[in-house]
């Protein structure tokens, strides 16, 4: 298994077969992107005021037009949660003797909105807060929505990894897209918020498998320098396709059910390519399944109009994997040292993507049009990925990710002083924050999938997908820090980026190494040494290093 990418090198890295996976899965990631933030405009809060009874009369009618006179003087507070209703039964003289503001105001109650809301429908037809009335007392159901759509993201993770690495990536792979088709489906017709959420649920888990799938699938059959270009520019192009795809048909759907309905299609056109794409025999072989793997080859040997040896894997490199226990989610953490880089990896993803998060649901708060705003942001993420793309090939991925990451959290933290103050200025620097915490990402995805070996690489992705919707699943809840400090969550936030920058300081380098394909093949975190330690640090065998670093020194990373 050390030497399986020089044991099929004889395909090559750009033949027929690896241009049709290519362009495949590229396809395959539509659906996930077109579903990532269906949360936005589902459950998007139009404008809204207390329902005036349609029964009526005049006198009522020129009372609330006089009560929106004072509201817009500043003499009556503004609310879409209560409205003002006179102590008296209006008659024509009262009328006329309520034209002073002063009387007016004296003969005014305050009270709920007992006739219901009206929904302002300049941007939307209707949506789950509209339909469902999830505003003033159940406002808290719309933060909470998000939450339970994210803590599917998050129990697919967990669950689809390690089903990958003990049944493949492809079943997998278009599981999840099934399952997106199906509960998008079903939204439509959802009759209440908790059969909602129910299914907005299960969208969720099949959301973010669908990326990890396709990601690792990618990176297990692609070799070489057109691994780095379709994990770090083609594959994340297609997703935000899918992405920016949305915006538009939100935009030309302005019903929420009908928008469901919509949201389907693209899974429905991937099933067919189940036929198309092959299962990834790097696994095949880490599972010891080498017959399969070898037929796999051969095929495509024949696709590429090359000719295969006539023994691919060596039969005592073969022995030595099927006699390998299958690793599981607990080999994560077996060991002090890949504990060590498993928890830091946790939490990089965790904080990066709360960050992600937090400026995505933060474009509702953005002057302008929503679909507008929503599609411009998100078409920010292309260069974002072509920066990362042009990184990953020549520089490190540590340096890659520290560079793009500290931009992003420094833009994020200077936007309090201009949040108030400058409009122009914010929109930039949010532009720039969302393009290094994008780029960031992308080197993330490659950094971890470099990191993990073959045998638990899905469910190392996975793990780390799933502390990402931990971040996710908090970033609407950050929001509300907003009441009790204006700019807190950007600093949290930015906080968090900067964090990550410190942590990530410690993972081994992976650049222009080969991929592990078991765990005793996974780099070492690095230590740092103190001036006053007398002996170097002990590696995982108790033995220590030849020659102990000096101060401060970072001990270099070495392979097990």
């Amino acid at each position: 298994m050390q030497d399986y990418e020089e044991s099929v090198s004889f395909l090559g890295t750009w033949g027929s077969f690896q241009k049709r996976v290519f362009f495949l899965l590229c396809l395959t990631i539509i659906p996930s992107g077109y579903n990532l933030l269906s949360v936005i405009f589902l459950l998007a809060t139009p404008q809204h005021h207390c329902s005036i009874p349609h029964h009526s009369n005049l006198s009522q009618d020129w009372i609330q037009a006089s009560i929106q006179e004072q509201q817009v003087a500043g003499r009556l507070e503004r609310s879409s949660c209560s409205r003002y209703q006179l102590d008296l039964v209006p008659s024509l003289d009262l009328v006329r003797n309520l034209s002073s503001p002063e009387v007016l105001l004296s003969n005014l109650t305050q009270e709920g909105c007992k006739d219901g809301w009206t929904y302002s429908t300049e941007h939307y037809q209707s949506t789950v807060v509209s339909e469902f009335n999830l505003v003033c007392s159940d406002q808290w159901k719309q933060p909470l929505t998000s939450l339970v759509y994210f803590l599917g993201g998050l129990s697919g993770c967990f669950i689809s990894g390690q089903i990958s690495d003990r049944f493949g990536r492809k079943p997998v792979l278009f599981g999840a897209i099934i399952a997106m088709s199906i509960f998008s489906s079903a939204l439509a017709f959802a009759p209440s918020w908790p059969v909602f959420i129910a299914l907005f649920f299960m969208l969720g888990l099949g959301q973010l498998t669908c990326y990890i799938a396709v990601f690792v699938l990618g990176s297990e059959i692609l070799m070489g320098p057109i691994r780095v270009l379709f994990s770090s520019l083609c594959m994340p192009w297609a997703y935000l396709l899918g992405v920016m795809m949305l915006p538009v048909t939100a935009y030309l759907v302005r019903s929420w059910r009908h928008l469901s309905l919509a949201m389907a299609v693209p899974g429905l056109a991937c099933i067919p390519l189940w036929w198309l794409i092959p299962e990834s025999p790097r696994w095949l072989v880490s599972c010891g399944r080498i017959q399969e793997a070898e037929f796999l080859l051969r095929s495509a040997a024949l696709e590429n109009r090359v000719e295969a040896p006539h023994v691919i894997f060596l039969s005592a490199n073969v022995e030595k994997v099927t006699s390998e226990k299958s690793p599981g989610f607990l080999d994560l953490l077996r060991t002090a040292n890949i504990r060590r880089m498993t928890l830091i990896l946790w939490f990089i993803w965790f904080s990066i993507n709360m960050s992600y998060f937090g400026l995505s649901f933060n474009t509702s708060g953005l002057n302008g049009n929503p679909f507008l705003n929503y599609f411009l942001l998100t078409a920010v993420e292309l260069p974002a990925y072509a920066a990362n793309w042009l990184a990953l090939r020549s520089l490190p991925r540590r340096l890659s990710y520290i560079s793009f990451t500290l931009l992003g959290a420094l833009a994020l933290l200077v936007i309090q002083i201009t949040l108030n103050s400058q409009p122009t200025v914010t929109l930039i620097l949010v532009l720039v924050g969302k393009f290094g915490i994008v780029a960031g990402i992308g080197v993330l995805y490659m950094y971890t999938g470099e990191l993990s070996p073959t045998v638990i690489r899905n469910t190392a992705m996975s793990t780390c997908a799933m502390f990402s919707r931990v971040g996710s699943s908090v970033s609407p809840y950050l929001l509300q820090l907003a009441v009790y400090y204006q700019f807190l969550p950007w600093i949290v936030v930015g906080s968090l980026s900067l964090l990550s920058v410190v942590f990530c300081v410690f993972l081994p380098e992976t650049f222009r190494q080969p991929l592990p394909d078991t765990i005793q093949q996974m780099a070492v975190p690095q230590r740092f040494r103190w001036p006053w330690a007398s002996t170097p640090p002990p590696k995982e065998d108790g033995k220590t290093t030849e020659d102990p670093p000096t101060a401060l020194e970072i001990i270099c990373t070495t392979r097990l």
